[in-house]
């Protein structure tokens, strides 16, 4: 076995995270920079360092998570959310039950809450948002962000539910009320059920296609009847009838039966 191998045993031992179900050349890649970056021999050496320093172990779990993101993130898909999908979803449901699977810092959701207002009010907003990185939720929850994630907010949004502070900007606490975070890893972890609305953005890309095959069967039995599933820019879904799921709109799914 060689030390890569015994690397990911060994992780997934300390952490339960499963690297094998990640792309291996480009997780490989990634750890190995982080490897170098902090100046430990070979990937036995860095084992031993993760165990021994926790901001080393907290530096290794958000790198392997890929926490990139931002409020809006592909702009005109949220509009085709907001004018096509969201007004079908509504008439055929008084309440949405709705599920951010992969939030990262917490702008997805947070995105949501906004554009839901525009359909209901702050108290009828509920959302599960869920990532596998504890250190992530934390600063989601925490509601604070710079300027450059704001970018796509458009200003109407940006002066109601923004109060800037210094050169960052915190989020209302009203938005905050309507997300509730929680550690899910879509690999293992038990989902919702009888979801209205999921979202995995800009995550699956980093996973093998048997790893995304399984994601993509569990979503569908996660969602409601009338369900929708809405995927990233680099994500759209080749064959979506494997899965029991038909295009509703680019980057958006229904589930079908």
């Amino acid at each position: 076995m060689d030390k890569y191998e015994f690397f990911k045993k060994q992780v997934y031992s300390l952490t339960g995270i499963d690297l094998s179900s990640y792309k291996e050349k480009q997780m490989k890649r990634r750890i190995q920079s982080l490897l170098t970056r902090n100046k430990f021999i070979d990937f036995d050496d860095y084992f031993d360092g993760l165990k021994s320093n926790t901001k080393l172990f907290n530096e290794f779990i958000n790198y392997l998570t890929i926490n990139v993101s931002e409020f809006f993130r592909n702009q005109t898909q949220w509009e085709v959310l907001e004018k096509d999908i969201l007004p079908e979803l509504i008439k055929n449901n008084k309440k949405l039950n709705i599920w951010s699977s992969a939030c990262s810092t917490g702008e997805e959701p947070y995105t949501l809450v906004m554009l839901l207002t525009r359909f209901f009010k702050l108290s009828e907003i509920n959302i599960l948002a869920t990532d596998i990185d504890l250190g992530a939720i934390e600063k989601a929850k925490s509601g604070i962000y710079n300027e450059k994630s704001l970018q796509n907010v458009p200003n109407d949004l940006k002066d109601k539910y923004f109060e800037r502070i210094g050169n960052s900007y915190k989020i209302h606490q009203s938005i905050k009320d309507c997300v509730q975070f929680s550690k899910i890893d879509l690999l293992k972890d038990r989902y919702p059920q009888n979801c209205n609305l999921i979202l995995c953005r800009n995550v699956l890309i980093y996973f093998t296609e048997e790893a995304k095959v399984n994601i993509y069967k569990r979503f569908h039995d996660s969602l409601s009847n009338d369900g929708i599933l809405f995927v990233g820019s680099t994500e759209q879904i080749i064959m979506p009838e494997k899965y029991n799921l038909k295009s509703a709109k680019t980057f958006f799914y229904k589930k079908s039966f």
